[in-house]
Parts: structure tokens; sequence; C-alpha cells
């Protein structure tokens, strides 16, 4: 089992709050920092405003030097494919090849209100969302001194030097997450190095991972040729006063935390209820962390739940 860490800063977090949150998780052996693509709390006022994520992810590289960086996810709305391309190459770059891109469709759209972003209908969005794959991989595919082309509904790209290049070859990972029945998988089938599920049921997960897999089937690849991984809220604690201590902090309730995440409870609980879960095929744990000035959750999660599953 492989476990990251994974923040929301729209809710209210400086670039100082995630650096030191991503230099614990680093110290504490956490295998990949990784932070929410949003413009706009979701509840409370978010103060004291957003942070961009490849701006944060950035400056994160520069002051870590082993943990993996990324979006959980990316939205295709938010930036030009071209401009995205840059923007990630360069990140990977300053990072030694550190970096993953999450990118989806896009889902929020009172942020795109606020902040003069196009909101087109779903169909759209998730036929930008593929040509965007497209350009990206096209792009960091081409060799140096060649240029690229694309002609799509959405896009057009001509004759681009595709610079410049990520440190990593072909491309960095690519993560594509959802329960989209038939678009998403198709998809991950033919992008992704990894398939996240967020937030899902035990039965929810495992139909969406059935149907990944009979997608990756059918391109021709490797049945190990994807990661499958999800997302729950860490609420973990030595006692139940612990518990309900760190619950009332991200303002939810432990029952409700219990019943919708595997991450709730005490160490010997979460392991036994993970447990279903990486019987269910999950290879790969993002612990999504709301209250970030919390950074002993992290380490006894680390000492208490990691060190009895990996």
């Amino acid at each position: 089992m492989d476990f990251r860490v994974f923040v929301e800063p729209q809710q209210g977090a400086t670039y100082g709050d995630q650096l030191a949150l991503a230099q614990a998780a680093e110290s504490l052996g956490y295998s990949a920092f990784f932070r929410s693509d949003h413009y706009l709390a979701m509840s409370g006022d978010g103060l004291p405003g957003p942070t961009d994520s490849w701006v944060t992810l950035g400056g994160i590289a520069r002051e870590t030097s082993t943990i993996r960086l990324g979006t959980m996810v990316t939205s295709a709305t938010f930036r030009h494919p071209g401009v995205l391309a840059i923007s990630v190459a360069q990140v990977d770059e300053m990072s030694g090849g550190r970096v993953e891109l999450g990118l989806g469709a896009g889902w929020f759209e009172a942020e795109h209100q606020a902040y003069a972003i196009p909101f087109p209908p779903l169909g759209e969005r998730f036929d930008r969302l593929g040509e965007q794959l497209d350009i990206l991989t096209g792009m960091w595919g081409t060799p140096v001194g060649e240029t690229y082309d694309f002609f799509g509904t959405h896009y057009q790209v001509s004759e681009s030097p595709a610079l410049p290049k990520p440190a990593q070859s072909p491309t960095p990972p690519i993560i594509i997450g959802g329960g989209g029945p038939k678009r998403t998988p198709a998809l991950t089938a033919k992008y992704a190095a990894e398939f996240n599920m967020p937030f899902a049921s035990l039965d929810d997960l495992t139909a969406q991972y059935e149907r990944v897999a009979a997608a990756v089937a059918d391109a021709g690849r490797a049945k190990d040729s994807l990661t499958y991984s999800a997302a729950f809220v860490l609420c973990a604690g030595r006692d139940e006063q612990d518990v309900s201590r760190r619950a009332d902090a991200i303002g939810r309730e432990v029952d409700e935390l219990r019943e919708n995440s595997p991450l709730a409870g005490t160490a010997g609980e979460i392991v036994d209820r993970l447990g279903s879960f990486i019987d269910g095929g999950v290879q790969r744990v993002y612990l999504q962390t709301l209250d970030m000035s919390d950074l002993d959750h992290l380490e006894f999660f680390a000492s208490e739940v990691v060190r009895q599953l990996v």
C-alpha cells in the first residue's frame, strides 16, 4: 500500500501552510503531496483566498527533495492546453521529475462564475478534456527539433515547437478519476497511469474499477499497467476523544465520517476497514487532510496505521 497526503487549500490556506504540510509529509515517509485545483471555497470564507495550484507546486518543488507532487485534479476548463503543458513541464523540471498530473473535466460551476472562467455543458467539457489529453501527451512526446500539430473541434495547434519537455519521459504520470461509466474508463485506458475513485463506497468503487479494468483490457494494455487509487477524508485518533476532537476541527460528525470514510476512527479500526478496500483493488490511498494545522495527525497515521499496512 502507498499513502499520499491530499489537501484542499481553497478552503483557506496560505502557501506557507501548504509548504509546512508537504515538508512534514516528506519527513514522515508519505510518497506524495497533492492539492486540489480550485479557486473558490465550498464552505466558509476561504480566507485568505485561493492559491494557484501550479504556482504553489513550483514553490514546493524547490523546498522539498523526494516527495512527489501533483493535483487532484486540475480542471481542463482552467487553462489552455499549451499553457498547461508548459506549466507542468516546468514544475516537473523544477522538482527533478517528481510531478504527476491529475486532470478532469471540471464540475464546480460557481468558481467559474466567480473568476470569469467559461463553463460549457458537461459533454463539451469532456470533449475538451479528451483534446487536452491529446495535446499534452502529443506535445511532450514530440521529439526535440520537430513540430506538433493538432486540429480538433475545440483546440487547434499549428507548428508548435512543443517545448519545454518535462523531466520525466515521455510524460509525467497522468491521473484520471471519477465515476463516469463510459468516457472516464475510456480516457483512463488511453492516457492514464493511475485511476482514482474519490470518496466512494466499497460497492461503487469496485464497480467502477471493473469498468476501468475492462477498458484497459479492450485497449490492449497490460493489467498491471494502471495503478488503482482512492481518496478518503482523514479523521484518525488514539481514542474516541481524539477522533471527536479532530472531527470537530473540520466541522464534521464522527458518525457521518465513520459511515463515509474508512480513514475515520482509531488506528485498529482504520486498519480493519481499509482491509476491505485493499481486497477490492485499492493500491494507493490519498488522505484528504482538511485541518492543515494539525501536523500531529499525519504523524499519528504514519506511525500507527501505515506501519501496519506497508
